[in-house]
Protein backbone atom coordinates (compact mmCIF):
# COMPACT_ATOMS: atom_id res chain seq x y z
CA UNK A 1 0.00 0.00 0.00
CA UNK A 2 3.12 2.54 0.89
CA UNK A 3 4.33 1.97 -2.68
CA UNK A 4 1.31 1.83 -4.31
CA UNK A 5 0.56 5.76 -2.82
CA UNK A 6 4.10 6.64 -3.51
CA UNK A 7 3.98 5.49 -6.80
CA UNK A 8 0.45 7.49 -7.49
CA UNK A 9 1.75 10.60 -5.96
CA UNK A 10 5.09 10.47 -8.42
CA UNK A 11 3.24 10.14 -11.51
CA UNK A 12 0.82 12.53 -10.70
CA UNK A 13 3.89 15.40 -9.80
CA UNK A 14 5.83 14.01 -12.90
CA UNK A 15 2.31 14.98 -14.71
CA UNK A 16 2.10 18.48 -13.53
CA UNK A 17 5.63 19.16 -14.06
CA UNK A 18 5.70 17.84 -17.18
CA UNK A 19 2.92 20.01 -18.04
CA UNK A 20 4.10 22.75 -16.46
CA UNK A 21 7.21 23.00 -18.90
CA UNK A 22 5.87 21.28 -22.03
CA UNK A 23 5.90 24.86 -23.44
CA UNK A 24 9.24 25.29 -23.19
CA UNK A 25 11.18 25.36 -26.51
CA UNK A 26 14.66 24.91 -27.56
CA UNK A 27 17.58 23.10 -29.76
CA UNK A 28 17.26 19.77 -28.40
CA UNK A 29 19.72 18.49 -26.75
CA UNK A 30 20.32 14.39 -26.04
CA UNK A 31 20.47 11.76 -23.39
CA UNK A 32 23.27 10.70 -22.22
CA UNK A 33 25.18 7.60 -23.64
CA UNK A 34 23.87 3.62 -21.95
CA UNK A 35 26.13 2.68 -19.61
CA UNK A 36 26.90 -0.09 -16.87
CA UNK A 37 28.53 0.60 -13.34
CA UNK A 38 29.76 -1.74 -11.12
CA UNK A 39 31.40 -0.62 -8.02
CA UNK A 40 32.72 -2.66 -4.75
CA UNK A 41 33.33 -0.36 -1.63
CA UNK A 42 34.86 -0.83 1.43
CA UNK A 43 34.75 1.19 4.86
CA UNK A 44 36.81 -0.09 7.89
CA UNK A 45 37.33 2.28 11.35
CA UNK A 46 35.80 2.61 14.63
CA UNK A 47 35.09 -0.55 15.66
CA UNK A 48 32.74 -0.68 12.15
CA UNK A 49 32.90 -2.66 8.78
CA UNK A 50 30.64 -2.28 5.84
CA UNK A 51 31.85 -3.24 2.27
CA UNK A 52 29.48 -4.74 -0.51
CA UNK A 53 29.06 -4.12 -4.00
CA UNK A 54 26.73 -2.40 -6.51
CA UNK A 55 25.62 -2.24 -10.12
CA UNK A 56 23.89 0.13 -12.40
CA UNK A 57 22.15 -0.29 -15.88
CA UNK A 58 21.08 2.65 -17.42
CA UNK A 59 19.58 2.08 -21.40
CA UNK A 60 18.03 4.26 -24.02
CA UNK A 61 14.18 3.31 -24.89
CA UNK A 62 14.32 5.89 -27.55
CA UNK A 63 15.69 9.40 -28.25
CA UNK A 64 13.81 10.67 -25.36
CA UNK A 65 13.32 8.08 -22.56
CA UNK A 66 15.56 6.15 -20.81
CA UNK A 67 15.55 3.56 -18.15
CA UNK A 68 17.73 3.54 -15.37
CA UNK A 69 17.90 0.16 -12.69
CA UNK A 70 20.39 0.27 -9.32
CA UNK A 71 20.89 -2.41 -6.73
CA UNK A 72 23.41 -1.93 -4.24
CA UNK A 73 24.15 -4.53 -1.09
CA UNK A 74 26.48 -3.80 2.11
CA UNK A 75 27.36 -5.78 4.64
CA UNK A 76 27.43 -4.64 8.36
CA UNK A 77 30.02 -5.72 11.35
CA UNK A 78 29.41 -3.45 14.20
CA UNK A 79 31.82 -3.19 17.44
CA UNK A 80 31.93 0.54 17.51
CA UNK A 81 32.59 1.95 21.03
CA UNK A 82 28.75 3.56 21.34
CA UNK A 83 27.88 -0.79 20.60
CA UNK A 84 30.33 -2.36 22.87
CA UNK A 85 29.58 -0.09 26.19
CA UNK A 86 26.20 -0.98 26.12
CA UNK A 87 25.34 -4.08 24.04
CA UNK A 88 26.88 -6.61 22.08
CA UNK A 89 28.52 -6.33 18.64
CA UNK A 90 26.45 -7.24 15.82
CA UNK A 91 26.44 -7.98 11.73
CA UNK A 92 23.50 -7.23 9.44
CA UNK A 93 23.15 -6.70 5.53
CA UNK A 94 21.25 -4.04 3.46
CA UNK A 95 19.30 -4.29 0.10
CA UNK A 96 18.52 -1.69 -1.53
CA UNK A 97 17.13 -0.77 -5.31
CA UNK A 98 16.34 2.02 -7.67
CA UNK A 99 14.27 2.21 -10.76
CA UNK A 100 14.12 5.40 -12.69
CA UNK A 101 13.19 6.74 -15.79
CA UNK A 102 14.37 9.96 -17.56
CA UNK A 103 12.29 11.76 -19.96
CA UNK A 104 14.08 14.92 -22.17
CA UNK A 105 11.96 17.45 -23.88
CA UNK A 106 13.74 19.59 -26.25
CA UNK A 107 15.95 21.44 -23.61
CA UNK A 108 14.22 20.06 -20.45
CA UNK A 109 15.11 16.87 -18.87
CA UNK A 110 12.79 15.54 -16.64
CA UNK A 111 13.25 12.37 -14.49
CA UNK A 112 11.60 10.30 -11.78
CA UNK A 113 12.94 7.68 -9.13
CA UNK A 114 12.07 4.96 -6.91
CA UNK A 115 13.73 3.12 -3.87
CA UNK A 116 13.66 0.73 -1.57
CA UNK A 117 16.36 0.38 0.80
CA UNK A 118 15.62 -2.91 3.39
CA UNK A 119 17.14 -4.35 6.15
CA UNK A 120 15.78 -6.76 9.30
CA UNK A 121 14.72 -3.73 11.42
CA UNK A 122 14.57 -0.67 9.02
CA UNK A 123 12.81 -0.62 5.40
CA UNK A 124 13.00 2.67 3.92
CA UNK A 125 10.67 4.02 0.54
CA UNK A 126 11.01 6.60 -1.48
CA UNK A 127 10.46 8.58 -4.84
CA UNK A 128 11.98 11.55 -6.24
CA UNK A 129 11.25 13.81 -8.83
CA UNK A 130 13.72 16.36 -10.58
CA UNK A 131 13.66 18.78 -13.53
CA UNK A 132 16.71 20.70 -15.35
CA UNK A 133 16.52 23.40 -18.35
CA UNK A 134 19.79 24.30 -20.30
CA UNK A 135 19.10 27.92 -21.05
CA UNK A 136 21.45 31.27 -22.34
CA UNK A 137 22.39 29.81 -24.82
CA UNK A 138 23.59 26.21 -22.86
CA UNK A 139 25.97 28.57 -20.73
CA UNK A 140 23.33 27.65 -17.83
CA UNK A 141 21.42 24.43 -16.31
CA UNK A 142 18.56 25.50 -13.67
CA UNK A 143 17.44 22.30 -11.79
CA UNK A 144 14.79 21.41 -9.14
CA UNK A 145 13.98 17.99 -7.38
CA UNK A 146 11.20 17.16 -4.60
CA UNK A 147 11.78 13.90 -2.25
CA UNK A 148 9.34 11.86 -0.54
CA UNK A 149 10.25 9.28 2.29
CA UNK A 150 8.51 7.01 3.96
CA UNK A 151 10.34 4.81 6.85
CA UNK A 152 9.27 1.56 8.78
CA UNK A 153 11.16 1.38 11.88
CA UNK A 154 11.48 -2.14 14.39
CA UNK A 155 13.72 -3.56 16.55
CA UNK A 156 15.05 -6.82 16.89
CA UNK A 157 14.02 -9.04 19.69
CA UNK A 158 11.52 -6.96 20.32
CA UNK A 159 8.10 -8.08 17.94
CA UNK A 160 5.86 -4.94 19.70
CA UNK A 161 8.09 -1.94 18.89
CA UNK A 162 7.07 -0.60 15.02
CA UNK A 163 7.64 2.87 14.72
CA UNK A 164 6.88 4.84 11.44
CA UNK A 165 9.15 8.35 10.02
CA UNK A 166 8.66 10.59 7.39
CA UNK A 167 11.37 13.09 5.36
CA UNK A 168 10.82 15.56 2.53
CA UNK A 169 13.17 17.15 0.59
CA UNK A 170 13.04 19.93 -1.99
CA UNK A 171 16.60 20.91 -3.90
CA UNK A 172 17.31 23.56 -5.89
CA UNK A 173 20.55 24.66 -8.24
CA UNK A 174 22.40 26.13 -10.93
CA UNK A 175 24.79 25.46 -12.80
CA UNK A 176 26.66 28.16 -14.62
CA UNK A 177 30.21 28.34 -17.71
CA UNK A 178 31.73 31.79 -16.48
CA UNK A 179 34.43 31.57 -18.70
CA UNK A 180 36.03 28.47 -21.44
CA UNK A 181 38.17 27.28 -18.51
CA UNK A 182 35.78 28.13 -14.88
CA UNK A 183 32.73 26.10 -14.00
CA UNK A 184 30.64 26.78 -10.84
CA UNK A 185 27.31 25.78 -9.14
CA UNK A 186 25.06 26.87 -6.36
CA UNK A 187 22.51 24.62 -4.73
CA UNK A 188 20.43 24.69 -1.85
CA UNK A 189 18.30 21.97 0.10
CA UNK A 190 16.16 21.94 2.91
CA UNK A 191 14.51 18.85 4.35
CA UNK A 192 11.78 18.34 6.68
CA UNK A 193 11.72 14.91 8.70
CA UNK A 194 8.82 13.85 11.04
CA UNK A 195 8.01 10.85 13.30
CA UNK A 196 10.46 8.72 15.32
CA UNK A 197 14.14 9.84 14.12
CA UNK A 198 16.02 8.25 17.15
CA UNK A 199 18.07 4.78 17.07
CA UNK A 200 15.76 2.58 19.01
CA UNK A 201 19.17 0.40 20.52
CA UNK A 202 21.10 3.87 21.72
CA UNK A 203 21.28 4.80 24.94
CA UNK A 204 22.78 7.77 26.50
CA UNK A 205 24.17 7.89 30.30
CA UNK A 206 23.73 9.43 33.12
CA UNK A 207 25.32 9.82 36.90
CA UNK A 208 24.41 7.00 39.09
CA UNK A 209 25.73 6.89 42.86
CA UNK A 210 23.65 3.96 44.01
CA UNK A 211 25.29 1.49 41.62
CA UNK A 212 28.97 0.19 41.75
CA UNK A 213 29.64 1.69 38.54
CA UNK A 214 28.32 5.09 39.21
CA UNK A 215 26.58 5.28 36.22
CA UNK A 216 23.24 4.28 34.27
CA UNK A 217 21.72 3.86 30.92
CA UNK A 218 18.61 5.17 29.83
CA UNK A 219 16.73 5.11 26.06
CA UNK A 220 17.40 8.39 23.97
CA UNK A 221 14.89 10.14 23.40
CA UNK A 222 14.65 12.99 19.97
CA UNK A 223 12.03 15.15 18.87
CA UNK A 224 9.92 13.96 16.33
CA UNK A 225 10.22 17.28 13.72
CA UNK A 226 13.49 18.21 12.12
CA UNK A 227 14.10 20.71 9.93
CA UNK A 228 17.25 21.36 8.20
CA UNK A 229 18.72 23.64 5.37
CA UNK A 230 21.66 23.20 3.57
CA UNK A 231 23.90 25.26 0.89
CA UNK A 232 27.22 24.17 -1.15
CA UNK A 233 28.94 26.09 -3.70
CA UNK A 234 31.20 24.23 -6.01
CA UNK A 235 33.69 25.19 -8.53
CA UNK A 236 35.96 23.81 -11.64
CA UNK A 237 38.94 25.41 -13.01
CA UNK A 238 40.52 23.76 -16.07
CA UNK A 239 44.03 24.33 -16.68
CA UNK A 240 45.21 23.97 -20.56
CA UNK A 241 47.23 20.68 -19.94
CA UNK A 242 43.76 19.01 -19.58
CA UNK A 243 44.24 19.07 -15.89
CA UNK A 244 41.58 20.56 -13.29
CA UNK A 245 41.29 22.51 -9.97
CA UNK A 246 38.63 22.08 -7.79
CA UNK A 247 36.78 23.61 -4.70
CA UNK A 248 33.64 22.61 -2.83
CA UNK A 249 31.97 24.62 0.52
CA UNK A 250 29.06 23.34 2.22
CA UNK A 251 27.25 24.80 5.11
CA UNK A 252 24.54 23.10 7.03
CA UNK A 253 22.33 23.94 10.25
CA UNK A 254 18.73 22.68 11.54
CA UNK A 255 16.23 22.93 14.60
CA UNK A 256 18.62 20.93 16.79
CA UNK A 257 21.24 23.46 16.89
CA UNK A 258 23.40 21.57 14.90
CA UNK A 259 26.14 24.12 12.66
CA UNK A 260 28.43 22.44 10.19
CA UNK A 261 30.23 23.63 7.12
CA UNK A 262 32.81 21.29 5.44
CA UNK A 263 35.26 22.24 2.58
CA UNK A 264 36.97 20.16 -0.13
CA UNK A 265 39.96 21.13 -3.12
CA UNK A 266 41.37 18.77 -4.93
CA UNK A 267 43.01 18.51 -8.46
CA UNK A 268 42.89 15.94 -11.44
CA UNK A 269 46.06 15.71 -12.81
CA UNK A 270 46.29 13.86 -16.75
CA UNK A 271 49.10 11.12 -17.40
CA UNK A 272 49.08 10.07 -20.88
CA UNK A 273 46.04 9.95 -22.64
CA UNK A 274 44.38 6.95 -20.38
CA UNK A 275 45.36 7.97 -17.02
CA UNK A 276 44.22 10.59 -14.51
CA UNK A 277 45.12 11.24 -10.87
CA UNK A 278 43.35 12.87 -8.87
CA UNK A 279 43.83 14.26 -5.13
CA UNK A 280 42.13 15.83 -2.44
CA UNK A 281 41.72 17.53 1.08
CA UNK A 282 38.26 18.36 3.12
CA UNK A 283 38.01 19.34 6.32
CA UNK A 284 34.49 19.05 8.19
CA UNK A 285 33.03 20.47 11.56
CA UNK A 286 29.76 20.64 13.28
CA UNK A 287 28.41 22.08 16.73
CA UNK A 288 26.44 19.77 18.98
CA UNK A 289 22.77 19.09 18.96
CA UNK A 290 20.73 21.25 22.05
CA UNK A 291 19.85 18.20 23.54
CA UNK A 292 23.14 16.15 23.53
CA UNK A 293 25.26 15.25 26.14
CA UNK A 294 28.02 12.65 26.93
CA UNK A 295 26.73 12.33 30.54
CA UNK A 296 23.58 13.63 32.12
CA UNK A 297 23.64 15.03 35.69
CA UNK A 298 20.78 12.05 36.66
CA UNK A 299 18.00 10.00 35.29
CA UNK A 300 15.35 11.75 33.09
CA UNK A 301 17.41 14.90 33.29
CA UNK A 302 15.55 16.48 29.89
CA UNK A 303 12.87 16.02 27.65
CA UNK A 304 15.16 15.01 24.86
CA UNK A 305 18.44 13.30 25.17
CA UNK A 306 20.55 12.12 23.11
CA UNK A 307 24.66 10.88 23.30
CA UNK A 308 24.89 9.83 19.37
CA UNK A 309 28.16 11.13 18.99
CA UNK A 310 27.42 12.05 15.55
CA UNK A 311 25.12 14.61 16.95
CA UNK A 312 28.54 15.90 19.36
CA UNK A 313 30.66 18.64 18.83
CA UNK A 314 33.31 16.74 15.79
CA UNK A 315 35.42 17.26 13.44
CA UNK A 316 36.96 15.06 10.84
CA UNK A 317 39.92 15.48 8.18
CA UNK A 318 39.51 13.46 4.89
CA UNK A 319 42.73 13.05 2.65
CA UNK A 320 42.01 11.42 -0.73
CA UNK A 321 43.83 9.19 -3.60
CA UNK A 322 41.81 8.38 -6.99
CA UNK A 323 43.15 7.06 -10.16
CA UNK A 324 41.23 6.57 -13.46
CA UNK A 325 42.39 4.77 -16.32
CA UNK A 326 40.64 5.06 -19.74
CA UNK A 327 39.70 1.84 -21.27
CA UNK A 328 41.22 0.96 -24.93
CA UNK A 329 39.03 1.86 -27.33
CA UNK A 330 38.26 -1.90 -28.37
CA UNK A 331 36.74 -2.74 -25.06
CA UNK A 332 34.30 -0.35 -25.70
CA UNK A 333 31.26 -0.47 -27.34
CA UNK A 334 30.15 2.84 -28.42
CA UNK A 335 32.00 6.83 -28.76
CA UNK A 336 32.87 6.75 -25.01
CA UNK A 337 35.85 5.19 -23.75
CA UNK A 338 34.67 3.18 -20.75
CA UNK A 339 36.58 3.80 -17.87
CA UNK A 340 38.10 2.15 -14.39
CA UNK A 341 38.65 3.94 -11.38
CA UNK A 342 40.02 3.07 -7.97
CA UNK A 343 39.64 5.76 -5.04
CA UNK A 344 41.04 5.37 -1.53
CA UNK A 345 40.29 8.12 1.31
CA UNK A 346 41.63 8.25 4.76
CA UNK A 347 39.48 10.26 7.13
CA UNK A 348 40.14 11.09 10.75
CA UNK A 349 37.93 11.43 13.30
CA UNK A 350 38.06 13.87 16.42
CA UNK A 351 35.28 13.93 19.29
CA UNK A 352 35.19 17.33 21.31
CA UNK A 353 32.41 16.03 23.92
CA UNK A 354 32.28 12.70 23.35
CA UNK A 355 34.35 10.54 25.57
CA UNK A 356 35.27 6.68 24.96
CA UNK A 357 33.30 4.89 28.41
CA UNK A 358 35.52 1.36 28.07
CA UNK A 359 39.05 4.22 28.47
CA UNK A 360 40.75 4.40 31.81
CA UNK A 361 39.71 7.82 33.84
CA UNK A 362 36.40 7.36 36.01
CA UNK A 363 32.83 8.10 34.69
CA UNK A 364 33.10 11.54 32.84
CA UNK A 365 36.66 11.42 32.56
CA UNK A 366 37.85 9.41 30.22
CA UNK A 367 39.56 10.85 27.44
CA UNK A 368 37.65 12.32 23.77
CA UNK A 369 37.32 9.56 21.50
CA UNK A 370 39.30 9.31 17.98
CA UNK A 371 39.37 7.10 15.57
CA UNK A 372 40.47 6.60 11.32
CA UNK A 373 38.82 4.96 8.83
CA UNK A 374 40.03 3.74 4.99
CA UNK A 375 37.43 3.22 2.33
CA UNK A 376 38.10 2.10 -0.75
CA UNK A 377 36.41 2.31 -4.12
CA UNK A 378 36.75 0.51 -7.12
CA UNK A 379 34.46 1.31 -10.43
CA UNK A 380 34.04 0.05 -13.46
CA UNK A 381 31.68 2.01 -15.95
CA UNK A 382 31.25 0.66 -19.65
CA UNK A 383 29.62 2.86 -22.22
CA UNK A 384 27.96 0.83 -25.09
Amino acid sequence: MVVTNMLNKSVKLFAVLFIGIGSLTAQAAVLDPDRADMLYHSYEGGGMTIDGPSVMLRKKASESVAITAYYYMDSISSASVDVVSTASPYTEKRHEGQVGVEYLYDKTLMSLNLRQSNEDDYLAQSFSINVSQDTFGDLTNLNLGLSYGDNEIKRNGDDIFEEQSEQYRIRAGINQILTRNLTASFNVEAIADSGYLNNPYRTVRYVDNSIPSGVGYQAEVYPETRNSFAAKLSASYFLPYRAALFFHYRHFNDSWEITASDVEVGYRHPIGDSLELELKVRYYQQTQAEFYSDLFPYRDAQNYMARDKELSDFSDITYGLGITYMLPASMSFGDTRSEASLQWDYIDFQYNNFRNPNAEGGVGSEPFYGFSANVIRAFVSVYF
